[in-house]
């Protein structure tokens, strides 16, 4: 079942303020992403500007205002780069009759300012600007993945708290994505069943950590934590009127390299009442930080993870008992999302 449950209460996720690099950070960064799989950040705590955020929301809305024959000349790759058009996605196969209802633009990464791929002509005078909004994303990821490391505990002798973050040096390439993401209103002759379709299947996220940065009013995410529950843009304690915070939340590889204790919690978007009669288009953006692709999916030694008693069970079930590189696992998820054949 795909509909949402007005009955349903609304997840309460943690609000941290990360601008300080310290172990009580740390530690209630590492408490959320084993309870919830997810954590807000205070977008004030972060060197990402909420000026910005506003300038990538225009220029994302100026793209998928764009002509389709003008999208489609960027259209997305086995690479996971460039537009992809609306029920082309199926982020839940196995329960979804047909694709999801949205459409986004992938960004890979960029080199000296430039990006290694098509850009549409709508963004095309903004190539330098969006380099630097994707280099922002990454340096807080980092920011994010060291404070992770500490409240782990990881060992000195093993790198500490530059664990994860050696991991996502930019060395050598990797599946970080920046996408920029349209909800259409839902059209009345698209003939919708609220039982049977939705903005975005049931998923975990592929990579290391995920940031999202959304607009008020414009909810839509759930979350399974004993049943599905709404996430709401601003949370309670947090003022309206102030900008939305950034929620980030944990991928398949944080939860692999921790054995599970670090959850990669399921979630998908639904389709609000608001957006099947004359509401508004839902925009967000996600950067989804990867590791670099050599990058080998082992047990972090973590003084934390022994203490917990923490084994390989959760790698084990993904990877069938192999070592596998960040690259080859999201091979894999990106042909069951697309039907890509791998080769």
């Amino acid at each position: 079942m795909t509909a949402q449950s007005p009955l349903a209460e609304a997840a309460q996720i943690p609000v941290i303020n990360v601008s300080q690099t310290d172990s009580e950070t740390a530690d209630r960064l590492v408490d959320a992403a084993a309870t919830f799989g997810f954590v807000f950040v205070e977008l004030e705590s972060t060197d990402i500007n909420y000026n910005d955020v506003q300038r990538m929301f225009e220029l994302s809305k100026a793209f998928f205002a764009s002509p389709k024959s003008e999208k489609a000349k960027c259209a997305i790759s086995e690479n996971n780069r460039g537009w992809s058009s609306m029920l082309s996605e199926t982020l839940d196969p196995d329960n979804q009759r047909r694709g999801d209802f949205k459409e986004a633009f992938n960004f890979g990464e960029f080199q000296d300012g430039k990006a290694q791929q098509p850009i549409p002509d709508a963004l095309a005078a903004e190539e330098s600007y969006l380099s630097g909004f994707y280099d922002s994303c990454h340096d807080l990821c980092v920011r994010l993945l060291q404070l992770f490391a500490m409240g782990l505990k990881i060992d000195e002798s093993a790198g500490g708290k530059h664990w994860f973050s050696a991991r996502h040096d930019r060395s050598g390439p990797s599946g970080s994505i920046l996408r920029l993401l349209h909800y259409p209103v839902i059209p009345e002759d698209a003939g919708y069943v609220p039982e049977k379709d939705i903005r975005a299947g049931a998923h975990s996220d592929y990579g290391s950590i995920t940031l999202l940065f959304q607009r008020p009013g414009q909810e839509g995410l759930e979350i399974l934590s004993k049943g599905w529950q709404p996430v709401p843009v601003h949370p309670d304690g947090v003022d309206a009127s102030r900008p939305p915070p950034i929620l980030v939340n944990i991928g398949d590889l944080l939860s692999y390299w921790t054995g599970g204790h670090l959850k990669s919690t399921v979630h998908r978007v639904v389709v609000p009442a608001s957006a099947r009669a004359g509401g508004e288009d839902r925009y967000s953006m996600a950067f989804f930080c990867h590791p670099v692709d050599t990058a080998l999916l082992v047990p972090v030694p973590s003084e934390l993870l022994r203490e917990h008693g923490k084994k390989r069970g959760a790698m084990e079930a993904a990877t069938q008992g192999r070592v596998i590189t960040a690259a080859e696992h999201l091979k894999d998820r990106l042909a069951a999302t697309y039907g890509w054949t791998k080769s």
